[in-house]
């Protein structure tokens, strides 16, 4: 049975969409509601659901960062087997949603959620869940066809726009990055690094002449930096674009980045697999 949590800092409006979903997708199971944001990352984490439903306006976190985080959520190697989830945007102001929705990378409702619109986005949605599902014997943990939406350079860079409309005084994206080198501090041009690597403590920033550590992982770098020059090929990875050389497979059947100006090769985990399909 597929499930689905629904975030909305007005419960009238949570119980509308609940009961208009009853009609148009009745086998869905609403396994939770978030008032806000920050409510919505901490119970996906909790529950899995196979589809968010988020206020695109809501307190504490607003529903465009609160997809950020989510898409940062650990996915099949790291949770037991949960592929991650499909979003769907719920605002009252077109023209955010239509540009979400130009882009094809995600789905939304306008309030108040009339029954037509609201079953052709069940429509999609549920059409994206089986374009990716695993195949074969394999089970769960199986290769996926598709990537998941939340896991695309388009999303990626669709939600760094939404979040700068609905707020244009955040601060503009990084330029350079503050590394330790050695016992030095040095200022790194954004489009000189290679790759970055995050482990528990420190997140490794590689460029073809040098390697230096910085204390900030993965996630906040993908809401602080230029995503249109970076893909996240791991929870724990970002490959600057203009450094990938190509993709092989080793013998376990992974996916493996070959990077220009360096000899390592990054892992693709299997929830960004759909980035490479066919190679």
């Amino acid at each position: 049975m597929p499930t689905a949590l629904i975030a909305d800092d007005e419960r009238l409006m949570r119980e509308q969409l609940r009961a208009r979903l009853r009609e148009v997708w009745p086998d869905l199971e609403i396994v939770a509601e978030a008032r806000n944001g920050e409510e919505a990352v901490a119970l996906t984490a909790q529950h899995h659901p196979d589809v968010v439903f988020l206020d695109i306006r809501m307190p504490v976190l607003t529903g465009v960062d609160a997809a950020r985080r989510i898409a940062q959520l650990p996915t099949f190697e790291d949770a037991g087997g949960w592929p991650g989830c499909e979003i769907v945007f719920i605002t009252a102001y077109d023209q955010y949603a239509v540009q979400a929705f130009e882009q094809g990378v995600v789905d939304y409702v306008l309030k108040p959620a009339e029954r037509e619109r609201l079953k052709l986005t069940v429509e999609r949605v549920r059409q994206r869940i089986n374009d990716r599902a695993p195949h074969g014997a394999g089970g769960a943990g199986a290769s996926v066809d598709a990537p998941l939406a939340a896991h695309t350079p388009q999303m990626q860079q669709l939600l760094q726009q939404l979040a700068a409309q609905i707020n244009p005084q955040q601060p503009p994206k990084l330029q350079w990055i503050q590394a330790t080198v050695r016992q030095a501090i040095q200022m790194i041009p954004l489009e000189d690094i290679l790759f970055f690597i995050s482990d528990e403590k420190y997140t490794r920033v590689q460029t073809a002449n040098m390697e230096a550590l910085i204390r900030k992982p993965i996630k906040e770098l993908v809401e602080e930096i230029d995503m249109r020059l970076f893909w996240q090929i791991h929870r724990s990875t970002l490959v600057n674009i203009k450094a990938i050389a190509g993709v092989s497979r080793d013998a376990r059947g992974r996916q493996l980045v070959s990077v220009r100006g360096h000899p390592e090769k990054l892992e693709v985990s299997r929830s960004y697999a759909g980035l490479f399909k066919g190679m």
